[in-house]
């Protein structure tokens, strides 16, 4: 039997597919989607999970509609001005990703908020913005071959460990859990991270997700045995 998950990671995919069923505008399924990950992340703590990861918005999102980038923006900014919410659930706030495009002061608001939080206890929320896994072990190679050619570290002394130091994930436990709503693929989200994670698709777009949901797959993985390869 496993363990209780420790850390979960969801893809929120299908916001835009519920607004098309809904015959409302495609940003209106995302205000949907983000007050879904509001409502759902203070009650994961009660199942006892300790880390919960989303991805939010990926390095090729920034090809969709300004509209849409633009209003995606603008969910950010007010997530991250939310310190009531935070500090009322008691959220640490980690953010990974790429963030060379994103808007400076929805930066300098992650910035505020990472070190408003830092000693929150109950929850550790990592959004993953501008984020791909492919991108993100690229940036790790190139950190590793930096600090080789400034003698950091010794070439030797390289392995799983210390290169997972140098992702963006440092620090963070691996996810037990990894979750996709709506459609079956990993979409570039944690790659390294998720290589022994036990993955669960759910057949809902995440506007329609709800706790029942998340009861049933924690259950189903307390019957699933881990073996890590073995």
């Amino acid at each position: 039997m496993s363990d209780i998950p420790k850390h979960i990671a969801f893809i929120l995919d299908g916001n835009r597919r519920w607004a098309r069923r809904q015959n409302i505008s495609a940003v209106l399924g995302h205000k949907k989607g983000y007050e879904l990950v509001k409502t759902i992340t203070p009650l994961l703590p009660k199942y006892g999970i300790e880390y919960v990861t989303y991805y939010l918005f990926s390095m090729e999102n920034w090809e969709r509609s300004m509209e849409e980038v633009n209003y995606l923006m603008g969910l950010f900014r007010d997530f991250f001005s939310a310190n009531d919410y935070v500090m009322q659930h008691n959220i640490r706030i980690k953010v990974i990703g790429n963030f060379e495009k994103l808007p400076l002061d929805v930066l300098e608001k992650i910035r505020f908020l990472e070190d408003f939080t830092q000693y929150n206890t109950s929850l550790t929320v990592t959004m993953a913005i501008s984020y791909g896994g492919r991108d993100e072990i690229i940036r790790a190679a190139k950190k590793v071959i930096w600090d080789v050619m400034e003698n950091k570290i010794s070439i030797d002394k390289l392995d799983e460990e210390v290169f997972a130091s140098y992702l963006d994930t440092a620090g963070l436990p691996y996810p037990d859990i990894f979750v996709r709503t709506s459609e079956k693929r990993l979409s570039n989200f944690l790659i390294w991270q998720a290589a022994y994670s036990e993955i669960f698709f759910v057949d809902k777009l995440w506007p329609d997700f709800n706790e029942d949901d998340l009861k049933n797959i924690i259950s189903e993985f307390s019957r699933r045995e881990r073996r890590y390869g073995k």
